[in-house]
């Protein structure tokens, strides 16, 4: 199975994107600004990544992107804010707030969909276009 996210703004308040199965758009995305592939602080790099479903004990069932350079423990989670990222990609339904402080709305229920997607899935490919 192959998921592509596709950004489509990128400033310093966050890199937004739309996650797509095929040809259908189902869920939003918010990540940290591109700050050089920075640990923690910094959207990852456009490329073709592998994904594994892992147990994280403040997330619970998710994925991890791996593959990554320099990089590990990049999840998929709920979140709605730069706050809540740490590096990981947030997955929502709405994008909302100001032009000063953008946020991702629904993120249970875009969430919730993203694994509903992905049940019985052990892995899977995720492309990500700049």
């Amino acid at each position: 199975m192959k998921l592509d996210l596709l950004r489509v703004g990128q400033s310093a308040r966050g890199t937004f994107g739309v996650l797509r199965y095929g040809q259908v758009p189902f869920a939003l995305t918010l990540e940290e600004p591109w700050l050089d592939n920075a640990v923690g602080v910094s959207c990852i790099p456009p490329g073709l990544y592998r994904c594994e479903r892992v147990r994280s004990p403040k997330f619970g069932n998710t994925f991890e992107v791996t593959q990554v350079e320099g990089r590990s423990h990049i999840l998929f989670h709920k979140g709605n804010t730069l706050d809540d990222t740490q590096g990981c990609i947030l997955v929502g339904e709405e994008f909302s707030g100001t032009f000063d402080q953008p946020m991702l709305v629904s993120s249970q229920r875009g969430f919730s969909e993203f694994l509903a997607l992905l049940d019985g899935q052990a892995e899977f490919d995720l492309e990500i276009h700049a």
